[in-house]
């Protein structure tokens, strides 16, 4: 069960990121996510294929967000590992993420994250992202 809403998470991102292209989330269903990021030729490199931090900045963002809603709006998690496989040369489309909560620890939270172009099924690349949880504080 999650803890934040679709609204709050976007707004949480809207706030935390107000000089980028943010992403947009699509679904929200317990421990899965699904976001989509506009691209355009900026996101793009030689060969007509997104760059690589594009795809890799929205792993990271999507396990963020999939760990938020289901521990609330702690800030300050922060990525400890992110390992990525490109598997095939994506559209210069909206990029999409599903980001599933594979791990929620204490202080360690581990999210399988697939990336695809908008509108088709075939994956453009796979990424495992591990975060760190600070430690809860308590009044």
């Amino acid at each position: 069960m999650t803890v934040l809403s679709i609204e709050e998470l976007q707004k949480i991102v809207d706030e935390a990121f107000p000089d980028f292209d943010v992403p947009h989330i699509e679904s929200l269903q317990g421990d899965t996510l699904v976001i989509a990021q506009s691209v355009s030729s900026r996101n793009s490199r030689p060969g007509g294929t997104l760059s690589g931090p594009t795809m890799m900045a929205l792993a990271d963002n999507s396990a963020w967000l999939i760990i938020l809603a289901n521990i609330g709006p702690v800030l300050h998690a922060v990525t400890t590992s992110l390992h990525i496989d490109f598997l095939r040369k994506p559209e210069i489309t909206d990029l999409m993420a599903r980001a599933r909560l594979i791990k929620l620890g204490r202080r360690l939270a581990v999210v399988d994250v697939e990336l695809f172009s908008r509108g088709s099924s075939d994956l453009v690349a796979k990424a495992q992202v591990t975060y760190s949880i600070p430690p809860r504080t308590t009044s």
